[in-house]
Parts: structure tokens; C-alpha cells; sequence
């Protein structure tokens, strides 16, 4: 349901390098040598996408520059909603390219912000807002952390899962659904300003 398009599982790559897509679909099977027995190589996947699924991805690609577009209005709607809200920090758009808008996040800076994102996503929890927090990084996830597994830098991405927040996207949000929540989030938001 947060998919801006849905092949329900599996997805799709593109690439205009001959070399990447043939390796790609190498490794997406099992990394099979081109040989009449089972023979492999390399470490390799069972990452195809079936038929139909791939069917159903195929057909959304006719709706994927509506679904685009209305990400963008529920982004534009939060950013005109929010404006002004001290330490509320939208994602910015790179100056070379086209944000699909699939998650609409913001940062909360501490120094600046009255509420902090769990206080935000419960406050909302509690008005039946489903909001979650950023990705937890992957250094930090217990799995990797028991493993020992060496961290080089993290820093960034442990300041986002400290100040962010994933607010509702979906294409089918409606402007008052978009005000509604950004409403709640001014009301937690102000209330120590």
C-alpha cells in the first residue's frame, strides 16, 4: 500500500548498461552457467519476478506519472501546511532530478523543535495517524551488531533515525486528509512556542 506502483513482490531494474543488466539477470538466476547442467560459479539468487507479477508491474507503468504526480500534491500540501513550524525540516529536492515523493519525511531538529518524533508519532497514534519512524541503520540493527561486523561512518544515518519521522504518502491521501494530519502535527508542534 506505501508503493507508488506494486508488483506486490519483487520489482523491477532498469539500466541503460548492456554489461549491468546482463549480470543483473545472471545473478536474479542463481548465477547459472550457460551450460546444459547445473553449474555455478558464483553465488547467485532466485530473485525472478514472475510472470504475472511482472504482468501486473508492466500494466502500473501506465500510472506511474499519475501515482508520481500525486505524491508531488501530497508533498507540496504538507510543505504549504507545515511552513513556519520551528525545528520541522522537509526533505529537499536535488536541483538534478525529479523526487518521486515516495515517502514524504521530515527531520526534527532538537535545538529548534518543541516535539520530538516520538512524541509527534504517538500524539498522531492516538488520533489514529499511522506515522512511522525513519530506517533504523543497518550498523545498528542487533543481527549485524552480534556479529561484530566494523562500521565505517553511520553518523548521518544515525542522526536521521534519531530525528525523523515518515508521514503519511499515500497517492490516494486526500487535501484534507494531508491538512488533517499536518493540523495535528502544528498543534503538537506549538504547543511550547
Amino acid at each position: 500500500g506505501s508503493k507508488v506502483i506494486t508488483t506486490s513482490m519483487g520489482g523491477m531494474l532498469v539500466s541503460n548498461r548492456p554489461e549491468f543488466v546482463s549480470r543483473a539477470r545472471k545473478l536474479a538466476r542463481q548465477a547459472r552457467e550457460p551450460v546444459a547442467h547445473y553449474e555455478h560459479e558464483e553465488m547467485g539468487y532466485n530473485y525472478r519476478l514472475s510472470n504475472l507479477l511482472a504482468a501486473v508491474g508492466r500494466a502500473q507503468l501506465r500510472v506511474l506519472p499519475a501515482r508520481v504526480s500525486a505524491r508531488r500534491e501530497v508533498f507540496a500540501g504538507y510543505a504549504h501546511e507545515l511552513a513556519g513550524v520551528p525545528g520541522l525540516n522537509l526533505q529537499p529536492e536535488a536541483p538534478w532530478g525529479l523526487h518521486a515523493r515516495w515517502l514524504t519525511c521530515v527531520t526534527l531538529d532538537p535545538e529548534s523543535s518543541s516535539a520530538g518524533p516520538e512524541t509527534i508519532r504517538s500524539f498522531l497514534s492516538a488520533r489514529g495517524i499511522e506515522t512511522r519512524p525513519l530506517w533504523k541503520p543497518m550498523h545498528q540493527q542487533p543481527v549485524y551488531e552480534r556479529a561484530g561486523f566494523r562500521v565505517i561512518g553511520g553518523a548521518v544515518a544515525d542522526g536521521l533515525f534519531r530525528s525523523g519521522l515518515c508521514l503519511p504518502s499515500s497517492s490516494s491521501l486526500s487535501d484534507s486528509d494531508v491538512r488533517e494530519v499536518a493540523g495535528a502535527i502544528r498543534e503538537i508542534m506549538l504547543r511550547g512556542h
